[in-house]
């Protein structure tokens, strides 16, 4: 008999919901940056990680592997950002 596997707390949205937060930090559409994750390699539009996050920032998921590759906090004093779960990220030239 197998367990009953239903996921509890917040249901996540696309990284697109996050549109307004990061055009805040960056100055070119943020959604279309691909992004590779640092733990599986996959590489994806930020748009298409899974978002988990409320009004003090987000955390965006891998949708392979969901390991965090980018975290958002808002704070009194500005916008921190953490990396440390992507391997690169590439922004493609507002001129192209």
């Amino acid at each position: 008999m197998e367990s009953d596997r239903r996921r509890t707390g917040p249901v996540p949205v696309d990284g697109n919901a996050a549109g307004g937060l990061l055009t805040e930090l960056f100055a070119l559409d943020m959604t279309v940056a691909k992004v590779t994750c640092a733990g599986c390699g996959a590489t994806s539009e930020l748009g298409a990680a899974r978002l988990y996050g409320g009004t003090m920032g987000a955390i965006f998921r891998c949708a392979s592997c969901d390991a965090a590759v980018v975290r958002l906090v808002r704070t009194p004093a500005g916008l921190w950002i953490d990396m440390q779960g992507a391997r690169r990220m590439f922004v493609r030239s507002p001129r192209d």
